[in-house]
């Protein structure tokens, strides 16, 4: 998929930017003309991206994240949220609704709500390296 405008930015993971994070990727959507059920859409896998990144990262600690955001031909916007955190040790189990790293305050459901809300979710991570969540949304049936 050919980019056509591209966005990119990176912050601390600190959970006072991810609302940064789902606007800066919201404000560039809009130039799409998207409808505000899509907005939302995107404003909410963003946040739980970022989220994740946030929580289950850098547990300890406060890493980087960067979020790219792009639009490609045929109206897709595609949206990566990577960190250089922990990573994930099996994506697969991670990606399954109610499993959670978080603790009991975490309802496990991060993927799940990306899933529900964006038309493909890709992840890839490798532990100790760090995970990339790659999302895309096609816009207003174009």
């Amino acid at each position: 998929m050919k980019a056509l405008n591209t966005v990119k930015f990176t912050f601390p993971s600190r959970s006072v930017n991810e609302a940064f994070a789902r606007s800066a990727v919201a404000a560039f959507a809009a130039q799409a003309d998207p409808t505000l059920d899509e907005l939302a859409d995107i404003r909410t896998a963003v946040s739980e991206a970022v989220t994740n990144c946030i929580v289950h990262a850098y547990p300890d600690t406060i890493g980087t994240v960067s979020v790219t955001a792009a639009f490609c031909e045929g109206g897709v916007l595609r949206v990566v949220v990577a960190d250089k955190g922990v990573g994930i040790e099996d994506v697969a189990e991670a990606m399954q609704p109610m499993y959670t790293t978080g603790g009991p305050e975490r309802a496990g459901l991060g993927f799940a709500v990306m899933e529900s809300f964006m038309d493909t979710v890709r992840v890839r991570s490798v532990p100790g390296r760090g995970t990339r969540v790659t999302m895309t949304k096609r816009l207003g049936g174009r």
